[in-house]
């Protein structure tokens, strides 16, 4: 396999030749030089030169697979800390020692998490590269545990190269621009996120926050930038409306569930009058669950609804909503109902992301919301449809142990008999 040259030919060999030499370098000035060369070398490779870099990372910094066997034999004969030790030190791969030198310098951490992005967008064509990228996987879990995280409130004032970021990085309901921002940062609006220590200013995943009288049923009326803004102090409900992760790079290291905990706690000191915690939230595999799904494989009730759905969303838009009557709307709140509740993964995780996401938080479905989402993306997503999550802080912890040791999902008795076919 060819290997990307080390760029800037300020050291002699390859830049994997670099990264060997920096795995045994001593000198902790000069080591932390060398690290900051690395990254920088790497950065300048164009990318079929990091794909050749990152398959010789993957080949020639795995683990000893022969050390490992001998350690291991050594174990059995002697169980003792050193045979222990031995045995843990040979299942730790070079690669995880050569990230770890890189995270001890300025931008090491960004650099790391830049390269698990690269390494996800390739795993499919080079499944050689699975084992590098579960390595950093685990380094970036142990990086960013929560003791790292800190919790920051972002607000108009903040600086305005982190409210670029926001705008940037949102992912639910796109921002446009900056008063659509200012819109959404107001008193009866609060946006929290958490930030690592070796990434200041750049947010990992931040959750935005109407404060609002009642369990809102639509999306529209929180967004728009005309509302009437209510007093903070009169709210009586917190409406977790959107939670975007910002770094592809971070994608399955979960942080979620500790932001909404910390935000629920704050905002009940902050805000005494707040009563309800919920979402409006999407149902993103809906549509396609309804485009795919065989009616056959289905209780006789949801076949039917499933064949009726099909023949009407056939090219159906928004203004073809208002159209259906109380039976067919009926129908598609029945389906959703049932897609949430029964459709499982084969790990009997619920297929739908939001729905393991919020349900694994400790979060009960509480109600389906027709036509809540009209936009050209929400149509995509569910026809509209979207779900509203009840946090309720005493059922927290029950609803999350009960969902992870017995599979239980906590809901509501009307949705319950909605999944059902009632």
């Amino acid at each position: 396999m060819l290997e990307g040259r080390w760029a800037g030919e300020a050291g002699p060999g390859t830049l994997a030749d670099r990264c060997k030499l920096l795995l045994t370098h001593r000198g902790d000035a000069s080591g932390l030089a060398l690290a900051e060369e690395v990254i920088s070398s790497y950065e300048q490779l164009s990318q079929s030169e990091q794909t050749e870099f990152l398959g010789t990372l993957s080949k020639d910094f795995a683990i000893d697979s022969e050390a490992v066997l001998r350690a291991a034999d050594r174990y059995r004969e002697n169980q003792t800390l050193e045979t222990v030790t031995a045995l843990r030190k040979s299942l730790d791969p070079p690669v995880k020692k050569l990230f770890r030198k890189l995270n001890a310098v300025p931008g090491g951490t960004r650099a790391t998490v830049k390269i698990r992005e690269r390494l996800l967008a390739l795993t499919a064509e080079h499944p050689e590269l699975s084992g590098l990228e579960a390595d950093l996987r685990q380094l970036l879990i142990e990086w960013f545990n929560r003791g790292f995280l800190v919790l920051d409130r972002i607000d108009w004032d903040s600086p305005a190269s982190v409210l670029e970021r926001i705008i940037e990085y949102e992912a639910v309901h796109e921002i446009n621009g900056w008063e659509d921002l200012h819109n959404r940062l107001r008193q009866d609006r609060r946006c929290f996120a958490f930030f690592h220590m070796t990434i200041p200013g750049d947010p990992l995943i931040f959750l935005q926050v109407a404060l609002t009288n009642g369990v809102p049923g639509a999306v529209a009326p929180l967004l728009a930038v005309d509302r009437d803004v209510i007093d903070q102090y009169a709210a009586d409900t917190a409406v977790f409306y959107s939670i975007s992760n910002c770094h592809r790079g971070l994608r399955g290291i979960s942080f979620g569930h500790f932001l909404i905990k910390q935000v629920v706690e704050v905002l009940r000191q902050d805000l005494g009058n707040i009563r309800n915690f919920a979402t409006l939230s999407p149902i993103p595999g809906f549509r396609r669950w309804v485009e795919n799904a065989q009616a056959d494989g289905l209780p006789a009730p949801r076949s039917a609804d499933l064949r009726s759905a099909r023949e009407l969303l056939a090219g159906a838009g928004v203004a073809d909503l208002e159209g259906y009557g109380q039976d067919a709307q009926a129908a598609f709140v029945r389906l959703a109902a049932y897609y949430l509740v029964e459709v499982k993964r084969e790990d009997e995780q619920p297929l739908d992301s939001v729905a393991r996401f919020h349900l694994a938080n400790g979060a009960s479905i509480d109600r389906l919301c027709w036509a809540a989402d009209v936009s050209v993306t929400g149509m995509k997503r569910s026809w509209g449809m979207m779900v509203n999550y009840i946090y309720e802080p005493k059922e927290i912890e029950k609803n999350h142990e009960r969902y992870f040791q017995a599979g239980e999902v906590a809901m509501s008795s009307r949705v319950r008999k909605l999944a059902r076919g009632r």
